[in-house]
């Protein structure tokens, strides 16, 4: 499990966006701006969405296909760090509600949505500036 440094993890709880780069089924690269949340017990990035987006079909698993691969990457100024690995799409409502809790603290309180689910990028690489290191 990928483990930040204090410095990472304090700019991953700052109020930014990041973008999100996702793979489509043809191999072109999807890149989105996403809002997310790192929680560092569980190692996790989760993102809400709703359910009919591109980034969830491609986050799904194709059969036969190796699980699929994402980054997000948050930039501020000379500070920027990725967190590379798999990605995978939850539609359980406890997941959903722990992920627009973790949303509520890092940005703002999320309305209800039926069609929210939660995109879980567990990282397995980290790169960042050097002022985050």
């Amino acid at each position: 499990m990928i483990r930040l440094s204090d410095a990472q993890l304090g700019f991953v709880t700052e109020k930014h966006l990041a973008t999100l780069t996702t793979t489509r089924p043809d191999g072109r690269s999807h890149v989105v701006p996403v809002a997310f949340t790192w929680d560092p017990e569980a190692g996790l990035v989760r993102i809400t969405t709703r359910r009919r987006t591109t980034k969830v079909a491609n986050a799904r698993r194709r059969e036969g296909a190796p699980p699929p691969r994402a980054a997000i990457c948050q930039v501020d100024g000379r500070r920027w760090l990725t967190l590379e690995g798999t990605i995978e799409v939850s539609e359980d409502p406890a997941e959903v509600a722990e992920a627009v809790r973790r949303y509520a603290v890092r940005y703002r309180p999320r309305n209800h949505d039926p069609e929210r689910v939660v995109l879980r990028l567990r990282p397995e690489e980290v790169m960042s500036s050097r002022q985050l290191r």
